[in-house]
């Protein structure tokens, strides 16, 4: 097709995967924070949680890798939406778990 390139992933490929990598690492971190922390009243202000999110933005680079997207043609802006993208799903879903009050 006119939009691949011989060697790599489309350009629409590559986006869908990067967002969704990101999208669920979010919520995978947001559930190991609830089973780290807890989810009560408490748990929100406890710092282990931002660090949990840190270490699955960090974790998707390499698997990113492995997927074949190429992570050294990535430039600033494609950095801060990965990094956007994981703490938007992560704070919409640990905010979820902190208000309902499950138990993980």
């Amino acid at each position: 097709m006119a939009t691949e390139t011989q060697t790599g992933l489309s350009k629409h490929i590559r986006g869908v995967t990067v967002t969704t990598l990101a999208c669920l690492a979010g919520v995978a971190a947001a559930m190991v924070s609830g089973v780290l922390v807890g989810t009560t009243a408490a748990a929100a202000t406890n710092n282990v949680a931002v660090g949990v999110l840190g270490a699955f933005v960090l974790a998707q680079f390499p698997v990113l890798r492995v997927l074949g997207i190429d992570v050294n043609g990535f430039g600033v802006k494609d950095y801060l939406y990965i990094v956007f993208m994981t703490f938007s799903l992560w704070f919409i879903s640990f905010a979820i778990l902190l208000t309902s009050g499950v138990q993980l």
